[in-house]
């Protein structure tokens, strides 16, 4: 988004989408045409007026401290986000991976094995091996994220 402001008028602002260009100007110039139609240009230009002759508005750059603050918003955002699908993820698989755990207990038993519990047990070693890495990793995330929360706490304070 790029704003314009006038010389004559810099409490009038222009806000166009994209950036500064010829074509971006020439539309702040209809919408400039469009305020002083409607009665809304506090000042008349009389000696005319080109889309050269606007001025652009920029941001000041932000201070040290401010980039460093907007940095650790973003961080805390995608480590909140990474912990979130990790979740999920622990969240899908840990039925699935609790039945496999309750057959690893058969094989440290004397009872026999079905070949239906045993394929079941094979097949299931993906799953438990997901879970239990996910579940780490989720733990992991989860002591990251008390950090990344307070980050976002002290950002959303009034």
């Amino acid at each position: 988004m790029v704003q314009y402001t006038l010389a004559q008028t810099p409490d009038v602002l222009i806000d166009v989408p994209g950036k500064d260009s010829k074509k971006n100007r020439e539309k702040a110039m209809d919408q400039l045409v469009e305020l002083m139609d409607d009665g809304k240009l506090p000042t008349a230009l009389t000696d005319g007026f080109s889309p050269q002759q606007f001025i652009e508005v920029k941001e000041p750059d932000p201070t040290p401290q401010l980039q460093q603050d907007e940095d650790a918003i973003v961080e805390a955002v995608q480590v909140l986000s990474n912990l979130a699908n990790l979740k999920v993820k622990v969240q899908d698989t840990r039925s699935e991976a609790l039945k496999v755990r309750d057959l690893v207990d058969l094989l440290f038993t004397d009872e026999v094995i079905t070949e239906a519990q045993m394929t079941e047990l094979k097949d299931g070693f993906k799953v438990l091996k997901s879970f239990a890495q996910n579940n780490l990793k989720y733990h992991d995330a989860r002591s990251q994220a008390e950090n990344a929360r307070q980050v976002l706490d002290k950002a959303l304070k009034p």
